[in-house]
């Protein structure tokens, strides 16, 4: 008999906790992860939205006669491209990438386009590691984009070299997008490692713009480099906070809203302290702006603000149950909100 009363008040337990988990994730929007940060300054966060049309460039065989430019342009000057690698270039080693000399903006910048679904090297780059496999600099870092980032160092080390000692008041600039964000963040960590091989550069001439970032070094590293590296995040973009290896993601049987689910109820079990203490887990680099253009229950997008701090204590921890977690992802809405959100900020000046 107490058996066969038990079992009510089991199935009581389990519904409730399953009604708790469904109201802290359906609560659980993406202005939460940045609420308490303070308002980016706008020319601090004037180079982002160019520095997406430049990654954006990227994929255009001849920028003379683009075929995807927006509406305005990629403000660009053909004549100031140094170099272009293609995968051909790479031979799979690292993504596509430009070298462009910008002299409007004093900036010296190395662009790298994201993932390519349909090219296996990419995914042979971005697979290649296991959770903090490997140790750089006191911390740990993803190892395809870390192998990725000192290819590109060693390929480019002359040019670059160069260019900073024929410049010297410019600065020298890596941005990149999803797979090539994580690239980019790495080299940017390579080179301030390395600085006597770019003529001894000081540091804080260099800097990185890691858009859509993936999770790709340990958070004592995060922290150590947000002198350098800048993180841009669109409202609900999955993949910054997304802790899973990113091999677990592509090698999934599960679609990828599926997967985000399955995930955001595992991480709500976990208490946020014991996942911080983990020294290996990665997080999303640097300084983090956080485009915040959607309220919650409140239909349609609004004048985006920009929110910016480097949290010392986690970084976008928890997935957001929404339909915009994947298209956030995309540089072509973050380039337009960036752009919206800087336009808003000049208004007000």
């Amino acid at each position: 008999m107490s058996i066969i009363c038990g079992l009510p008040l089991v199935e009581c337990v389990y519904c409730l906790a399953c009604v708790r988990w469904a109201w802290k994730r359906c609560l659980h929007t993406a202005g939460h992860d940045s609420e308490t940060w303070g308002f980016a300054a706008t020319q601090e966060f004037e180079p982002v939205p160019r520095l997406c049309r430049y990654i954006l460039a990227v994929y255009e065989d001849d920028l003379r006669n683009p075929l995807w430019a927006p509406p305005g342009g990629y403000g660009i000057n053909p004549d100031w491209l140094l170099l272009r690698k293609t995968y051909k270039d790479t031979r799979g080693r690292a993504p596509p990438y430009i070298l462009y000399l910008d002299h409007d903006h004093a900036d010296i910048v190395l662009a790298i386009r994201g993932l390519n679904l349909a090219r296996e090297s990419d995914y042979a780059v971005l697979l290649d590691n296991k959770l903090g496999k490997r140790k750089f600099d006191g911390g740990y870092v993803h190892n395809g984009l870390l192998k990725a980032a000192g290819w590109v160092m060693d390929a480019e080390c002359e040019i670059l070299r160069e260019l900073v000692e024929k410049y010297p008041n410019y600065t020298l600039t890596f941005a990149g997008h999803s797979l090539g964000s994580g690239v980019a963040a790495a080299l940017s960590m390579v080179v301030v490692q390395n600085r006597d091989r770019l003529g001894n550069i000081e540091r804080k001439r260099v800097r990185c713009y890691a858009i859509a970032p993936a999770r790709c070094m340990s958070l004592n590293l995060a922290v150590r480099y947000a002198d350098v590296i800048n993180s841009v995040v669109l409202q609900d973009d999955f993949l910054p906070r997304t802790a899973t290896p990113l091999e677990d993601i592509f090698k999934s049987l599960f679609c990828l809203p599926c997967l985000l689910c399955l995930r955001c109820m595992r991480d709500t079990c976990i208490p946020e302290e014991k996942m911080l203490k983990d020294p290996r887990r990665l997080y999303a680099p640097g300084r983090l702006y956080h485009i915040v253009e959607r309220k919650p229950f409140r239909l349609g997008r609004f004048p985006p603000v920009v929110r910016t701090a480097v949290p010392v204590d986690g970084r976008f921890e928890h997935i957001v149950l929404s339909c915009n977690a994947t298209s956030d992802h995309a540089i072509i809405w973050i380039e337009k909100e960036a752009q919206r959100a800087l336009d808003v900020s000049l208004s007000t000046l």
